[in-house]
């Protein structure tokens, strides 16, 4: 089971939370990765942590101002990126742009998703992952696992359809060791998470109880 915790844009202090993720990596051999702002991608990865962007764009050197290149954040350190989140979608062909694009920097990749449907899109993209991710639970206290496991289940079954070495991961909501349990018994590889561990007065006790469930 894969942990990765967006720190999206939110007031945290990315060491602290990347210490900690490797900390509780090391001590329970659970894989964990920080997603963080891409300007703070090298400092993330200098703790030791597995290190992921939050977005590659769909393009290669030149005059693309503006733009995150995978080689980029692949020389800073990161060794995966996210693509298409719920809050930073791409057309189609710029999420397989993208997914080319990582492919080119040798990064891992995410590709997110709302629904089982959008799930088989992406994951005949060819992507390493598929993360299914109802926008309407992101940021809330309630885990997609739980609200609605059929999402998750049908997630798998879709991936599965289209390619079955594409991973589903879970998102939106998890931030229990519970949700990542129940995350696990319906075929998810891994989790993404992002304000449970971001905005926890104490990062490295809620990832220590998220391991507790792997």
């Amino acid at each position: 089971m894969f942990i990765l915790v967006n720190l999206k844009a939110y007031p945290c202090d990315p060491i602290e939370v990347a210490t900690a993720a490797r900390d509780v990596a090391e001590a329970s051999g659970a894989r964990i990765a920080v997603s963080p702002q891409a300007a703070d991608i090298a400092r993330v990865a200098d703790t030791g942590v597995e290190t992921w962007a939050q977005h590659v764009s769909p393009n290669a050197h030149g005059s693309h101002t503006g733009s995150t290149l995978a080689e980029a954040v692949a020389d800073n350190g990161a060794e995966g990126t996210l693509i298409n989140h719920s809050e930073n979608r791409l057309k189609l062909a710029d999420v397989d742009g993208s997914v080319r694009a990582a492919e080119r920097a040798d990064l891992e990749t995410i590709v997110c998703a709302n629904n089982p449907a959008q799930v088989g899109a992406a994951a005949a993209l060819g992507p390493d992952a598929v993360a299914v991710e109802p926008p309407a639970l992101i940021g809330g206290d309630v885990s997609v696992s739980t609200a609605d496991p059929g999402i998750v289940e049908d997630a798998v079954a879709a991936a599965e359809a289209v390619d079955e070495d594409v991973d589903v991961f879970c998102g939106a909501g998890v931030s229990t060791g519970e949700d990542v349990a129940a995350a696990g018994d319906l075929g998810a590889a891994g989790v993404l998470l992002a304000s449970g561990v971001a905005k926890a007065d104490d990062p490295e006790a809620v990832l220590e109880d998220l391991v507790s469930g792997i």
